[in-house]
């Protein structure tokens, strides 16, 4: 895979992958959605891990979730955070899926490719991260606590037989059956 940015590749490999249609037919990625949560972590300081390890993987400011009701067992209280959010659109979202398919999915222990079952009805891919130590701007920083996150691609698709062209014609590595 050549090292052209998923832009690039967008405006000139997608449009003939769909034969004949129009430039507005085309899907399009509309945002990333990038969800961490951090109930496990105790201490505000943990948290605060977290949240400053986000911003630098995004390079764009979070949202604190809270919880919505309490729950004894999980020992959380209304209002208290349970999960970052950070929604990318534009620039910042063509620069993080560069980062994300060209340099950390890659660097992914036992990588055999994006499961299919990551696509869903509407033409969105889900994708789960165990550890956010894959990114580059991770790399020698002191990190005291690994965490996972979920990355959402929404796509104007509406399928996912489309969404599986766009996705496959962008360069991200879907497994083979």
């Amino acid at each position: 895979m050549t090292n052209v940015s998923l832009k690039e590749r967008y405006t000139k490999e997608t449009i003939p992958a769909f034969k004949g249609r129009s430039v507005m037919a085309v899907p399009r990625l509309e945002k990333v959605v990038v969800n961490v949560g951090v109930g496990r972590a105790r201490d505000e300081k943990e948290r605060e891990d977290v949240r400053k390890a986000l911003v630098q993987i995004t390079g764009q400011a979070v949202q604190g979730r809270p919880a919505r009701i309490a729950i004894a067992s999980f020992k959380s209280r209304k209002g208290m955070t349970v999960g970052f959010r950070v929604t990318l659109r534009g620039k910042r979202m063509w620069d993080f899926l560069d980062r994300l398919v060209l340099s950390a999915i890659p660097r992914t222990r036992d990588f055999r490719g994006l499961k299919e079952e990551g696509l869903d009805e509407h033409g969105n891919m889900h994708i789960g991260i165990r550890e956010h130590i894959i990114f580059p701007e991770m790399i020698g920083e002191d990190v005291r606590r690994i965490f996972s996150l979920q990355v959402s691609i929404v796509t104007t698709a509406g399928s996912r037989e489309r969404a599986k062209i766009l996705f496959t014609t962008l360069g991200f590595p879907l497994a083979k059956d």
